[in-house]
């Protein structure tokens, strides 16, 4: 099919920074192709302990951090390492979808926890308690949230951690766009109290310097965890992309202006594709985090009315079941294209509805 705009894909559509494409460069040029240590770089782990220092995250970066080949890897090692078979995993839902998948590779038994648009999408207790999670052994979730561009306030937090410290609950925290949020500041669970030792945070360099192609992404945990989870990368992956590592010490040495202006971007396109939806009467609650809004689909069926518009105005979105059953009757539209095609899409979303 010729000329489609796709709103479905969730990746930046920006170059990885020039400098860290470099530094890649560099490296190689000078042979620096050998494994690194198995839980990567001591370099790259020292700057990523001083990166998330910005979260109020301390973590030692010789015991407690593991680079790994993307954020995937680590949260796959993650459930192998830490669901036993038969243990319940509650997962917020909507939710990313390989969750669902990782955890039966494990052994273990999803439970889904649904958000609600009425909630904005955040996790509550009350959700929580609704779906059984007091039986869970571990709660995944991703903050802010793909599919649904949703942010939890520390506030908010707070009464998930409570409801994990009360029923032992272990905490896996996807937090791989914590730094695209909009009108607001992440904040991590693990900065609470009684949680640091219960919870692995997970985080990357695809999103925020885009560079998914380069695969690499990190565990922050207490070190019998990442001890845990690097026995089985180091059996399955021994070690993450040399050249990433090198890209990725560049990034987080000189690349915060490339990152500042990503980020003015999305924002920029998020204000856009809010306020046209708005236009059009769909909808849609004010999403703060990611580069995603999710809006109600405007047909009850929401994978009839997403392959109805792909066929009759070349628009790819994403249906919102996809992720999961709290996405029914919602569509994924990711704003990380360039403005020509965000508008083109509009004009096209338009004038399907019309």
């Amino acid at each position: 099919m010729d000329d489609v705009v796709s709103l479905g894909v969730g990746e930046p559509d920006f170059a990885t920074p020039y400098r860290a494409r470099e530094a890649a460069i560099d490296s190689l040029q000078r042979g620096r192709t050998s494994y690194t240590a198995n839980k990567g770089m001591t370099e790259l782990r020292e700057r990523i302990a001083e990166h998330v220092s910005r979260y109020d995250l301390a973590y030692d970066p010789d015991e407690e951090i593991i680079v790994t080949a993307g954020a995937s890897e680590a949260i796959d090692a993650a459930f192998r390492a830490l669901v036993d078979p038969g243990d319940t995993v509650a997962i917020a839902e909507p939710s990313y979808v390989s969750y669902e998948p990782g955890v039966r590779f494990a052994g273990g038994e999803p439970l889904a926890v649904e958000t609600r648009a009425e909630d904005e999408f955040v996790l509550t207790r009350e959700r929580l308690e609704r779906a059984g999670a007091s039986e869970a052994e571990l709660l995944v979730y991703c903050y802010p949230n793909n599919p649904t561009g949703a942010t939890m306030s520390k506030a908010e937090l707070r009464a998930v951690a409570a409801f994990c410290r009360e029923h032992d609950i272990a905490v896996l925290a996807d937090e791989i766009y914590a730094a695209l949020t909009y009108g607001t500041e992440h904040a991590s669970i693990a900065t609470l109290p009684g949680m640091r030792e219960r919870t692995v945070v997970f985080n990357g360099f695809s999103k925020t310097y885009a560079m998914t192609g380069l695969r690499l992404g990190y565990a922050l945990a207490p070190a019998h965890v990442i001890e845990s989870i690097n026995r089985i990368h180091q059996y399955t992956m021994l070690s993450a992309p040399t050249t990433a590592q090198h890209a990725a010490i560049e990034a987080l040495d000189s690349c915060a202006s490339d990152v500042e202006e990503m980020h003015t971007q999305y924002d920029r396109r998020r204000n856009f594709v809010l306020a046209r939806l708005a236009e059009m009467g769909i909808d849609c609650f004010e999403a703060t985090g990611a580069f995603y809004v999710f809006p109600e689909s405007p047909w009850p069926d929401a994978s009839e009315f997403a392959e109805a518009l792909l066929e009759a105005e070349q628009v790819a979105v994403v249906p919102g079941d996809a992720f999961g059953t709290g996405g029914e009757g919602h569509l994924r539209l990711s704003y990380a294209t360039g403005m020509d095609d965000l508008r083109t899409a509009m004009d096209r979303l338009e004038r399907f509805l019309a």
